[in-house]
């Protein structure tokens, strides 16, 4: 019934997740954990680096804000924001993250959100399994397996790219909102730790033991690795002819339940961010805010929306000369 879930759950939601995933990461060879820059080796980096993902201007009341789709796994080349990233970034006053990892406060209350929600009860076969390809990503299932269900599984997902160079303490996200503090940006979180734990979860038991069970499957099959591998790509190269057409290539939206999970996950979420965006654009400040690139797609999607709310909007190529 969720056939090919969870590698597109992980994709939805992978700012939430990648914070768990980072804190359980365990040292492996065949994964190092991130690597730590000096303050001379992140100028270096920041020299060579190359725009990824996509950005659009938006413009209204004589202001121009930024909206930036991010991938919140990724390899330790992209961790850098280029040269078009950088004057945009430069050029506000603010930075907006689905969550500021950085902020203590959202560090606390994702902390108490974890202990106080209460997951489904998983068949011992299905634990075993999860145990085994835990093992398999060089993690620690004693840490893993603190998390909700949901969060176990979509940790996971998200780990199958190691072996690829994929990492969630790569992400461009982390590098932000540390650009941000370090520049004495104010830097906020256009939603909050509980919501995102809220709409994580399944509806029912059934519901998370059948999404636990195939997205085994997928990380079993490596369909899940291949997924990702293909996800993060159309990222790093800004291709969003690829990602305006990620319904027809990414096999999520078989069934009704599929269809009611990426609705909740991508569509519901977008008419809140984008009235938190306009709220701070409204306030008087330039925003430059940084969302997972699902959230840009479509009619539904963040830039068609602020357009709906009366900005001009224009997408930036960074191709072009």
């Amino acid at each position: 019934m969720l056939k090919n879930t969870g590698r597109h759950l992980a994709g939805a939601l992978l700012a939430c997740v990648a914070m768990f995933s980072a804190a359980a990461q365990a040292a492996c060879p065949a994964s190092p954990e991130p690597i730590q820059f000096t303050p001379e080796q992140a100028r270096a980096a920041l020299l060579l680096a190359h725009d990824h993902g996509f950005l659009w201007r938006i413009q209204k009341d004589g202001r121009s804000s930024y909206l930036y789709g991010t991938i919140h796994v990724a390899k330790k080349d992209w961790m850098f924001p280029g040269p078009v990233l950088i004057r945009s970034f430069q050029a506000s006053d603010m930075v907006a993250l689905e969550l500021d990892m950085l902020d203590p406060e959202i560090q606390r209350r994702l902390v108490e959100g974890l202990a106080s929600v209460h997951g489904a009860t998983l068949p011992e076969p299905l634990v075993k399994r999860m145990r085994a390809q835990a093992a398999a990503l060089c993690l620690p299932y004693e840490a893993l397996a603190k998390l909700i269900p949901e969060l176990q599984i979509a940790t996971l997902t998200l780990l199958a790219g190691r072996q690829d160079g994929l990492e969630p303490g790569y992400a461009i996200d982390i590098m932000l909102a540390g650009m941000g503090h370090g520049a004495k940006k104010a830097v906020v979180s256009l939603e909050t730790p509980e919501l995102q734990l809220q709409t994580l979860q399944m509806t029912d038991a059934q519901e998370t033991i059948a999404y636990v069970q195939e997205s085994l499957d997928e990380l079993q099959s490596d369909r899940a690795r291949l997924f990702l591998n293909r996800l993060t790509q159309v990222w790093s190269s800004g291709d969003y002819d690829q990602l305006s057409h990620f319904f027809d290539w990414c096999d999520c939206m078989k069934t009704p339940v599929e269809q009611d999970l990426m609705k909740r996950l991508v569509d519901d979420r977008n008419p809140a961010l984008a009235r938190q965006v306009d709220t701070l654009h409204h306030s008087g400040k330039r925003v430059f805010a940084a969302v997972g690139s699902l959230h840009m797609v479509g009619p539904k999607g963040l830039p068609a929306l602020m357009e709906g709310l009366g900005y001009q909007v224009e997408r930036i190529d960074f191709q072009s000369p």
